[in-house]
């Protein structure tokens, strides 16, 4: 029987290669979190209707979170066709949306269950 070499190396690949992996899954597991910390975030209420602020004025060219809480009686929805995002909110219920960077521009919101009542917009500087 001939011995090889193989075998004494095998351990320590296997060492170097679970540390690699141990190493990979913390920096995945840590990104989210240093994402979500560095991510603006903008409160909005929908009353019966009304949004409030009616014009939320944002950064140019930077992803955003919107607070949306519905304070209403009835339900309530937060839809816009430019941004590709709606939202159906029961009365009570506090949710998000997360908007990719935006051009400089104004882009309009409204509410699908009152559609009498004026729209608002998002304003991106």
């Amino acid at each position: 029987m001939r011995p090889t070499t193989a075998g004494p190396m095998l351990p320590r690949r296997r060492a170097r290669t679970h540390q690699y992996l141990g190493g990979l899954i913390l920096a995945l597991a840590a990104t989210p979190l240093i994402a979500r910390a560095e991510l603006p975030s903008y409160e909005m209420s929908l009353h019966d209707g009304h949004f409030s602020p009616a014009v939320l004025e944002v950064a140019a060219g930077q992803r955003f979170k919107i607070i949306l809480k519905n304070t209403g009686e009835g339900p309530a929805e937060f839809e816009s066709t430019p941004l590709r995002v709606e939202k159906v909110l029961s009365p009570g219920v506090t949710t998000f949306v997360v908007i990719a960077p935006l051009r400089p521009g104004q882009y309009p919101f409204f509410d699908e269950f009152n559609p009498q009542l004026p729209a608002g917009s998002i304003l991106a500087k």
